[in-house]
């Protein structure tokens, strides 16, 4: 009993200095906690469904053979620079949200049957990132999210055409960006 009562206290005392410790920290620091990277995951196995991913390829090979300009390329390398790997999802999770509020959704009725497929299980990918607490304060990331954004509205009906058309490129990008190799995350479902 005398023995069970010292380890249960040794804990305690642990935990104590433990938060005394964590105090001082943020005490030091003027009380501002310092920023913690989501580790926010999409589960891998959400990209690899064959028909959904041949569903979105499918969709995105039909709206690009409508796309006429191809000078302008909207997720690529571009999209990425000056963003930090380990901020690359939350920068994502901006685009998916513009790409379905702003592209998807008001260009429903085209590119049947594939697009009533795809937007909903885009929007379930955008539920689970929504969920997730991610600061998105980069400056380059806001930056680089309003360029394509820019893009799209400067290039009006035929930027819309091109984010379609390049849907299989953010579908990778979430893919490559947004989850842990062989993982299940707490988001699963």
């Amino acid at each position: 009993m005398a023995a069970r009562q010292k380890s249960m206290s040794s804990s305690l005392m642990g935990t104590l200095v433990a938060s005394c410790l964590l105090l001082m920290a943020l005490w030091v620091q003027g009380g501002a906690a310092v920023p913690i990277v989501s580790q926010c995951r999409l589960d891998r196995a959400n990209f690899q469904q064959p028909y959904i991913t041949n569903r979105t390829f499918a969709l995105a090979h039909e709206a690009s053979l409508a796309d006429n300009n191809t000078d302008v390329r909207l997720i690529g390398t571009k999209l990425f620079q000056g963003v930090k790997m380990m901020e690359r999802c939350c920068m994502l999770k901006q685009v998916l949200n513009f790409t379905l509020e702003e592209v998807l959704l008001p260009q429903s009725n085209r590119f049947k049957p594939y697009m009533q497929e795809v937007v909903p299980f885009l929007a379930r990918l955008n539920k689970k990132l929504g969920q997730c607490h991610m600061e998105c304060d980069n400056q380059n990331i806001q930056r680089n999210v309003q360029n394509l954004k820019d893009t799209v509205k400067k290039l009006g009906e035929s930027g819309e055409i091109k984010v379609i058309g390049e849907l299989n490129l953010l579908f990778m990008a979430l893919k490559n960006e947004c989850t842990r190799p062989g993982q299940s995350s707490e988001m699963d479902n």
